[in-house]
């Protein structure tokens, strides 16, 4: 019988870690190697501990603000076309961040060791952990891994958005946006460095492309159907010839685009994980706002 994590041993360490505060004004600790928001550590020691991944399984990672929820509407709608119709997708009704959950955010972070196993196949979740962190799992198993990566300047000028609309910590002071920026460029912020986070999946791609595939926001934003057949390919659920005279694959296309996904009703009103506003979640704009900064990100 697995002991149970003592919460005593938990504060000790996070004593020892060193802090910084966040843009929003919250508590970032630093992790092996990596800042997290404070209360987040204790579900990612959860996740490492516990999770025991499956052959089947998908896992979709990406630093916040990267592309994240629509990465998760793409994949779940592509794995599961055969069993759910698009006019019956759940993404309709349901946020994508509820079809598939986190494990630092959702699954580890309510329930020390939640009951994964009798998930219909093929299980997909998703996490902000960098590849160096994952559980062990993930990476002995024979699953997939599928990571999105935006411009470092948009996801820096979202993110920072996003933290401003959600403020868990309403008294909290947030930081200047110089400030901020400062910290960005100093890898002090959510998962980050960023480029540490980027390059740990983008290397594991390169080592074992089978095992991890690699995409940029910013690419499957300019055409979103080739990326609807790498992904397909990728999980080995390739589209039949069939599939692509019936116009599957446009199908998906159309309801996973970025238009479609942020004017559903679901996705205008109310909370995800009872404090983030959905509003502030499917939101394109960013960017170019420092100092109309030119930066190209080409990987």
């Amino acid at each position: 019988m697995e002991k149970k994590e003592d919460p005593n041993e938990l504060q000790e360490l996070l004593q020892t870690l060193e802090q910084q505060t966040n843009w929003d004004g919250r508590r970032l600790v630093k992790y092996d190697g990596f800042w997290s928001p404070d209360i987040i550590v204790r579900p990612i020691l959860s996740a490492q501990k516990y999770f025991k991944a499956k052959d089947s399984d998908i896992i979709l990672t990406s630093i916040p603000k990267s592309g994240t929820t629509w990465l998760k509407a793409l994949v779940f709608s592509i794995a599961n076309r055969n069993v759910i119709s698009i006019d019956q997708s759940p993404l309709l009704t349901s946020h994508p961040h509820t079809v598939v959950p986190f494990l630092e955010f959702n699954l580890y972070l309510h329930q020390e060791n939640p009951d994964l196993q009798a998930l219909p196949s093929p299980r997909i979740f998703t996490t902000h952990m960098p590849f160096k962190i994952l559980p062990d799992s993930i990476l002995e198993s024979e699953c997939k891994i599928i990571n999105i990566c935006r411009n470092p300047l948009d996801q820096f000028v979202s993110h920072r958005h996003f933290l401003l609309e959600n403020k868990l910590e309403k008294d909290a002071e947030p930081l200047a946006i110089d400030k901020a920026f400062d910290l960005f460029c100093r890898g002090i912020h959510p998962f980050g460095p960023f480029w540490d986070h980027m390059l740990g999946y983008w290397n594991a791609g390169l080592k074992n492309p089978e095992k991890v595939l690699f995409l940029r926001y910013e690419e499957l934003k300019e055409d979103i159907t080739p990326h609807v057949k790498k992904i397909a390919e990728f999980i080995g659920s390739p589209f039949s010839p069939e599939e692509e005279t019936q116009g599957v694959v446009d199908q998906i296309s159309r309801l996973c685009s970025f238009e479609n996904l942020r004017n559903l009703e679901v996705n205008k009103k109310g909370y995800i994980l009872g404090v983030l506003k959905k509003q502030f979640i499917l939101q394109e704009g960013t960017c170019r706002r420092l100092d109309q900064s030119s930066y190209s990100f080409n990987g």
